[in-house]
């Protein structure tokens, strides 16, 4: 599934819509991803204040994975680290 993301609530629609066609419970995420079932449904929720390390478990949890597109290419990691933009 590819889903455009824009705001909180349509990320929260979209995992919980992923959540249930694995057929999985929010305890069982929660589980899986290693974060609480208050995250889980706060998340589905769309709260916007959300951790962004306990997203990216959830997200993994469910098979999926981040893209980010419109952003000039980033090859390496090493690229990123050797190169300080905020400056």
């Amino acid at each position: 599934m590819i889903s455009t993301i824009r705001s909180p609530q349509q990320l929260g629609h979209a995992l919980r819509t992923a959540r249930k066609q694995l057929g999985l419970t929010q305890p069982q995420l929660a589980l899986a991803a290693g974060v609480g079932v208050r995250f889980i449904v706060e998340l589905e929720a769309g709260k916007p204040t959300v951790r962004l390390e306990n997203v990216l478990r959830v997200i993994d949890a469910l098979g999926g994975e981040i893209q980010l597109n419109g952003l000039p290419p980033v090859t390496t990691h090493h690229q990123i680290e050797g190169t300080n933009n905020d400056t």
